[in-house]
């Protein structure tokens, strides 16, 4: 709207700040691993150990609806907050979105272009705020991937490639892949 943030009489601010990122986790979100079954505590002690050890790894999460998916999710992202690190949350639709702590939907985040082809990248400036993120972020989380375009994984693959600075799969990070994929 060739706007400028000192149109607005704000304060400031110097690029060289640093940015918390934490969420108010309370006694009980740190305690829902107890909650998991079996099968997920098992996915969450597998993620979490790459995450100790700051190991870059595409996982799988299979499950159809009411296998406990997203409260593995919720259980990862709370665990990751609580230790002062960032995960990132994205899902295919709106309404899951709102089902995850700072989850969002794939195409708002990552800005996956709407007329996906081969060698497509997402619109995400290396100096962007996002960009910043994805580089700070230890795990991304990735809902209802089974139900995206292969072609839409592969943008944010290279995207993210590419932003990171990493020729690794998804920039090297920990990518979290869930879905139905029977």
């Amino acid at each position: 709207m060739v706007k400028d943030l000192k149109d607005f009489d704000l304060p400031n601010v110097n690029n060289n700040f640093n940015i918390e990122y934490s969420l108010r986790v309370t006694y009980e979100d740190l305690h829902l691993y107890d909650s998991l079954n079996s099968d997920l505590k098992f996915a969450f002690d597998e993620i979490t150990r790459y995450v100790d050890k700051c190991m870059p790894e595409v996982l799988s999460i299979d499950g159809s609806d009411g296998t406990g998916n997203n409260f593995l999710y919720k259980t990862l992202l709370e665990n990751i907050c609580a230790h002062g690190m960032l995960a990132l949350a994205t899902v295919l639709s709106g309404v899951p979105a709102n089902n995850m702590i700072g989850g969002r939907t794939a195409y708002s985040q990552m800005k996956i272009p709407l007329k996906i082809e081969n060698n497509s990248m997402c619109s995400i400036s290396k100096q962007s705020g996002m960009a910043h993120l994805l580089r700070v972020a230890k795990v991304k989380i990735c809902d209802e991937a089974s139900m995206s375009n292969i072609l839409s994984i592969e943008a944010i693959d290279w995207s993210m490639r590419d932003v990171i600075g990493v020729n690794l799969p998804f920039g090297g990070k920990i990518m979290v892949m869930g879905g139905d994929f029977r």
